[in-house]
């Protein structure tokens, strides 16, 4: 994935799939990053070639402090 983008309470990372990547793949993919990352589909653009760029949101977290044990 690419350098992401922090805008209020929500962070933004887009992700281009290429143009040999079937429709299961891809939701299979996204459901993996939604299970175990957090994130969920924001916006989708499909290219004439076929490639699909996909921007995924998650709400931002606290900050940990490093050594900070509850």
């Amino acid at each position: 994935m690419n350098e992401g983008v922090t805008d209020g309470d929500w962070e933004y990372r887009p992700l281009r799939l290429p143009p040999g990547v079937s429709r299961r793949t891809a939701t299979t993919q996204l459901g993996t990053l939604a299970e175990f990352a957090g994130w969920e589909l924001s916006r989708v653009l499909l290219y004439g070639d076929g490639t699909r760029k996909i921007w995924l949101r998650r709400r931002r977290t606290a900050a940990t402090v490093p050594g900070l044990s509850i």
